[in-house]
C-alpha cells in the first residue's frame, strides 16, 4: 500500500502532469472503446476479413508516414497545440462517422484520426519529461502506461456491450466527446510546461536526417529502435495466432479468446504499475532485457499450455513483461535525448517499430495457416528470449550513455 500510495502521490504533487493523465485515460478509454465499435461496423457492413484487416492497419500505419516525414514538426511548434489540434480532428472523425454510409468512408475516416493519434502519442511522451522531476520521471511514464493498459483491459468489454445494445454509433459520439474532455484539460496546461523552446529549424529535411543521426549516435536510443522493432514484430505474429489458439488449439471458443484478452490486458497493467518502482531499484537495462525475458517464458509456456486455463497466467507473465518493457522504451527515449529534437526522436523510433509491426501480420497469416498456432507461439517465444540477450548487450552500455548524454546537453 505505500508503494502505490507513493506511485499515485505523483498526481496531487505535479498539476501538469495531473492534467496530462487524465487527458490520456479519457482518450484511451475512448479510443479502445471506439475501435470495437468500428471493427464490428466494418464487419457487419461487409463480412470481409480483409476490410478488417485494412481497417486495424489504417489505424497505426499514418504514424510510420509521421516519424518518417513529418517529426520534426513536434520539435518546431508547439507541442500543446499540436495536440489540441490532434484532440479536436479525432472529436470530428468520430462525430462524422455515424453518418458514415460505406465501408470506404469508416476506413478513410479511421485514416484521418490515426494520423492525428500518430502526432498525439509522440508529443505526449516528448513533453511528459518537462513536467516532473529527473527522480519522478520513471513513475510518471508507468502511470501513463498504466492508464493505457487499464483502458485496454476495460474499454473493450464497455465497448461490445453498448455496441451489443445499440449498434456503433454511440460508442462513436462517446469517443468523440473524450477528445474534447481532452482538449479542453490540456488547455489547462500552460504550453511552456510541455516544451521549451521551440527548436530552431536547419531545414526539413536536414531536421529529419538530425533525427535519424541521434538515434543512431546515441546508445539509449539505438537499444530501442533495434530491440522493440524485433520483439514488436515478433508480438504481431502472436496477435495474429492468437485467436487460431484459443478455438483450435485449445478448443476455447470465443470466450476462450475473450479470456486471453483480457489476462494479457492484465498484466500489462500490473507490469506497467510495477514499472515504476522496479526501476527506481535497478538499472533501466536491466529491467528491460529482463521483462522481454519473462514475455518470451510467457509467450512460450502458452505455446505449450494443454487448454485454455493453464496458458492464462502464461499470457499474464507476458504481459507484465510486456508492459514494463513499453515504460523501459519510453524512459530510455525521454532520457537518452534533449528537448529540442525529443519529438522527431520519438516519431522515428516508432514509425520504424509500426513498420515492422505491420509486417509482423503480414508474414503471421501464412506462417500460422501453414504450421499452425502452437509453433507461431514456441517460435516467437524463442525470438524473444534472443531480443532479451541483444537487449542486455546493447543497454549494458545504455546508463553510461545516458550519463554521457546528460554532461553533453550541461556542457
Amino acid at each position: 500500500m505505500t508503494g502505490l500510495r507513493r506511485q499515485l502521490s505523483l498526481l496531487g504533487t505535479a498539476p501538469g502532469f495531473r492534467l496530462l493523465f487524465l487527458s490520456t485515460l479519457g482518450s484511451s478509454l475512448g479510443t479502445l472503446l471506439a475501435t470495437v465499435a468500428l471493427v464490428v461496423d466494418i464487419k457487419d457492413r461487409t463480412n470481409s476479413g480483409s476490410w478488417v484487416s485494412v481497417l486495424l492497419i489504417v489505424e497505426f500505419l499514418p504514424a510510420v508516414a509521421v516519424g518518417l516525414a513529418l517529426g520534426p514538426l513536434l520539435d518546431r511548434i508547439s507541442r500543446r497545440g499540436l495536440m489540441i489540434v490532434s484532440d479536436l480532428v479525432r472529436a470530428g472523425v468520430f462525430f462524422t462517422l455515424p453518418f458514415a454510409n460505406t465501408a470506404g468512408q469508416i476506413v478513410a475516416l479511421a485514416g484521418i484520426a490515426g494520423l492525428a493519434t500518430g502526432f498525439f502519442r509522440p508529443a505526449v511522451y516528448a513533453g511528459l519529461p518537462n513536467l516532473v522531476d529527473e527522480h519522478e520521471l520513471a513513475r510518471a511514464n508507468s502511470l501513463i502506461q498504466t492508464s493505457e493498459n487499464v483502458s485496454w483491459t476495460v474499454a473493450p468489454i464497455i465497448g461490445g456491450a453498448l455496441v451489443a445494445a445499440s449498434g456503433p454509433h454511440l460508442a462513436y459520439w462517446l469517443n468523440g466527446a473524450s477528445f474534447l474532455v481532452s482538449a479542453l484539460l490540456l488547455l489547462r496546461i500552460p504550453a511552456t510546461k510541455l516544451q521549451g523552446a521551440l527548436a530552431v529549424s536547419r531545414g526539413h529535411l536536414r531536421d529529419l536526417r538530425d533525427g535519424f543521426a541521434r538515434v543512431i549516435r546515441t546508445r539509449p536510443l539505438l537499444t530501442v529502435l533495434v530491440v522493440w522493432t524485433i520483439a514488436l514484430g515478433a508480438v504481431a505474429s502472436t496477435q495474429t495466432a492468437q485467436v487460431f489458439l484459443a478455438k483450435d488449439a485449445f478448443h476455447a471458443g470465443d470466450f476462450g479468446y475473450g479470456l486471453i484478452f483480457g489476462f494479457i490486458g492484465l498484466g500489462l497493467a500490473i507490469g506497467s504499475f510495477g514499472a515504476g518502482g522496479w526501476l527506481e531499484r535497478w538499472p533501466v537495462g536491466n529491467v528491460y532485457s529482463g521483462s522481454i525475458l519473462l514475455q518470451a517464458v510467457g509467450v512460450a509456456a502458452a505455446a505449450v499450455a494443454p487448454n485454455v486455463w493453464v496458458s492464462l497466467p502464461c499470457f499474464v507473465l507476458a504481459g507484465i513483461g510486456n508492459g514494463t518493457a513499453v515504460v523501459c522504451n519510453s524512459l530510455l527515449v525521454q532520457r537518452g535525448a534533449p528537448d529540442t529534437i525529443r519529438g522527431r526522436v520519438f516519431t522515428v523510433i516508432m514509425s520504424v517499430n509500426y513498420a515492422v509491426y505491420g509486417l509482423g501480420f503480414v508474414v503471421a497469416g501464412p506462417l500460422t495457416d501453414r504450421v499452425g498456432p502452437r509453433w507461431v507461439f514456441g517460435g516467437v517465444g524463442i525470438v524473444l528470449a534472443g531480443t532479451a540477450v541483444v537487449a542486455y548487450a546493447l543497454a549494458r552500455g545504455a546508463e553510461q550513455g545516458l550519463e554521457r548524454t546528460a554532461e553533453a546537453e550541461a556542457a
